[in-house]
């Protein structure tokens, strides 16, 4: 029987997910291994082929499919343990990375200094060299200054290049002449070229692209072939494919040359497994979905059915951080996890995140070294998660220690350990909320009239109150909410982009140089088609979209094309039509006798990957819902007796009333007072929270 094997590695645990030909989903968590992926991949995998009777070589010698996501990528760029990088840029722009794009949260606040760029300054150097916006050569490259430069680099320990010369998108002849001279004077170091990579217009966002690509060659082309000879040798023989930022996946070798895709690529999935679910029970899709991981809180959107995507996506925070520069899932991420550090400011006001104690050494409830409190020790002390079922009763939790830990912050809030537990929670689920409201109302979107999806380990802890306060009526959480986002892997498509700057005007619209820039599109994505169609991948389709705006605006909205060509006026007509109905979504206004610039086309190829159907439904099983025990638990007025359920012995149409806990293999889903949860055909939790007030 073929398996397909998805494996999500986070900051805290390591998700792996089985599935056969029946649909039937087999979940495995362990907690990460920082120094070796497969290491904690492997424990993973070894529960999974617990319960289907199998070894771990067994599993892997029958799986046709292995899909790989981690946020490693994410984690070296935010933390700054990405590749010493040289970045090379043309005469006279050393400040683009600096400068950034001038913006900033406070703009009143003269006291702000510039961010640090993400390439330093002492790294940054000046090429002689300059293209003109229309391709012509202003100044010819000099070659030997450019060697005499290389020739330096050396020495300054450099073990990455990024290279982004001014309007290189127009002519790319002087970058890949420096392509050529790298390879030359630096044999084996690894190097971006912004062209190659992110043919766009505007300067920063190319410029940040490239130096992410490049700094993050190093760190992922070893850390991925180390993962696929591990794999091999383990025994599994078939394609390696790699989760991205654009909510699909690519096979390992393409991924490698280009690992500025998988950043973001774990969190990506999560709403690609919130769409399958929720189209599974009919349920509204317009969707929310909520991903509580041990290290992060991440919230995406799905809107008329369509995953969201976002081409400013910022790593940090927005204006000061580092712009992606490329499409990806639009996700919202805060330091909101199971193992967010709680802690009191000087001004004595409580604080939960953004440290977190990830899984080295982890909550102090998991017996590792912790020694401070964090929303896992306050869960266990409030009577939320059993410390003697954790992950199926595998990894038993040290209830005094949560106690210990939580107990001096007590102390310090002048609290009892109940109450300083529950006030964790408490904020912890405010600075949720407002990661959601950032997400949804500052972007116009009612909360209220979407379906709310939790995933993720820490998920079902306080999803019930998080969606009270929002006014949400339907929350949907999965079996396998645990492992959302390698959950997402099993259902996502092969997707690649490829892009291309043409600047026109629709009143004076450039047929020839649009479909010419199209064309060029088109032929990349045909390239990458024909290796996917010799992989055996036939079901192939193209998306074609463009940037755009109305003359003199300063942002672009991205519009969807129908077709690789314009062949007519009426084809500019439609577009301008897409563009106002976008305009209008976003804005709430249009300005139909304005003309629209376009800026940059982007195509993108998808591959069906044929995804298994959902878990089988539980109808016609006869389990009644009996408490499999009970123990004390506080929500807010005290200890109350609190009914304890077994996820696996709930049959259909069961409705568990809160108080209750239900408790999943790799997750716990807390019932609030107030609150009910419904079994579904298909075996997933409808969640009704109480009326507001009542949390």
């Amino acid at each position: 029987m073929p398996y397909r094997i998805s494996v999500d590695t986070g900051g805290t645990f390591t998700d792996v997910v089985v599935t056969d030909e029946r649909g039937r989903f087999t979940v495995g968590k362990a907690l990460t291994d920082k120094r070796r992926a497969f290491a904690s991949i492997e424990a993973g995998l070894a529960v999974a082929a617990e319960e289907l009777g199998l070894g771990v070589a067994g599993l892997l010698a029958e799986s046709a499919m292995f899909v790989y996501g981690t946020t490693r990528g994410t984690n070296g760029i935010v933390e700054r343990k990405t590749a010493r990088t040289a970045f090379l840029t043309t005469q006279g722009f050393p400040d683009i990375l600096l400068l950034k794009e001038g913006g900033k949260a406070e703009p009143h606040n003269l006291r702000m200094e510039y961010p640090d760029p993400y390439v330093a300054r002492r790294l940054t150097f000046e090429v002689p060299e300059r293209i003109n916006a229309e391709g012509g050569v202003e100044t010819p490259l000099d070659e030997d200054a450019v060697r005499a430069l290389l020739a330096t680099l050396a020495e300054r320990q450099v073990e990455a290049v990024a290279v982004c010369l001014l309007w290189s998108i127009a002519n790319p002849a002087h970058e890949l002449r420096v392509g050529e001279l790298i390879e030359q004077a630096l044999p084996g170091v690894p190097y971006t070229l912004s062209h190659q990579l992110n043919p766009i217009l505007r300067e920063y966002r190319r410029a940040s692209s490239t130096a992410i690509d490049a700094s993050l060659k190093p760190l992922m082309q070893e850390y991925l072939t180390t993962l696929e000879a591990d794999l091999r040798a383990a025994g599994y023989r078939n394609d390696i494919l790699v989760s991205t930022s654009f909510g699909g996946v690519m096979h390992l070798h393409d991924v490698v040359q280009k690992p500025i895709y998988l950043v973001k690529s774990g969190p990506a999935m999560a709403p690609v497994a919130g769409l399958a679910y929720v189209s599974a029970e009919s349920l509204a899709e317009d969707i929310i979905v909520c991903d509580a991981g041990g290290t992060t809180f991440d919230v995406s959107l799905v809107r008329d059915g369509e995953v969201e995507f976002s081409r400013d996506t910022w790593l940090g925070p927005a204006w000061t951080g580092d712009n992606l520069g490329m499409a990806s899932v639009a996700v919202h991420s805060i330091g909101a996890g199971g193992g967010s550090i709680a802690w009191v400011d000087p001004g004595g006001l409580l604080r939960v995140g953004p440290h977190s104690a990830g899984s080295e050494p982890g909550p102090a409830c998991y017996g590792r070294g912790g020694d401070e409190p964090t929303v896992t020790d306050a869960a266990v002390v409030l009577g939320y998660i059993d410390p003697a079922h954790v992950l199926g009763g595998r990894m038993p939790l040290d209830e005094d220690a949560a106690k210990r830990v939580v107990g001096r912050l007590a102390e310090t809030l002048g609290e009892s350990v109940e109450r300083a537990a529950f006030a964790i929670m408490a904020v912890a689920n405010e600075n949720m909320i407002e990661a959601i409201k950032e997400l949804t109302i500052n972007e116009g979107i009612n909360p209220a009239e979407s379906t709310l999806v939790a995933g993720g380990g820490a998920g079902g802890l306080n999803i019930v109150p998080i969606a009270a306060e929002l006014g949400c009526r339907t929350v949907l959480v999965p079996r396998t909410a645990g492992a959302l986002s390698a959950s997402g892997m099993q259902f996502s498509d092969i997707v690649t982009e490829a892009g291309a700057s043409k600047l026109t005007a629709t009143d004076q619209f450039d047929f020839e140089g649009v479909n010419a820039a199209l064309a060029d599109i088109d032929a990349r994505l045909d390239t990458f088609g024909t290796r996917l169609t010799e992989r055996g991948f036939t079901d192939l389709r193209k998306r074609y979209f463009v940037e755009a705006r109305y003359r003199f605006q300063v942002w672009e909205l991205e519009i969807e094309v129908g077709a690789s060509r314009f062949e007519s006026p009426a084809d500019v007509e439609a577009l301008v039509e897409a563009f106002h109905q976008m305009h209008d979504r976003v804005f709430a206004i249009t300005d139909p006798g304005q003309a629209v610039e376009c800026l940059n086309w982007r195509g993108r190829l998808v591959a069906n990957v044929k995804a298994p159907t959902l878990e089988p439904s539980r109808a016609g099983r006869t389990e009644h819902a009996d408490p499999d025990r009970r123990r004390p638990a506080y929500f807010g007025q005290g200890l109350v007796e609190t009914p304890i359920y077994l996820g696996e012995h709930l049959g259909t149409d069961v409705v568990i009333d809160g108080p209750a806990i239900i408790e999943e293999p790799t997750s716990t889903l807390v019932v609030n007072p107030g609150a009910s949860a419904r079994v579904s055909a298909g075996g997933r939790y409808i969640l009704t929270p109480p009326a507001e007030g009542q949390v």
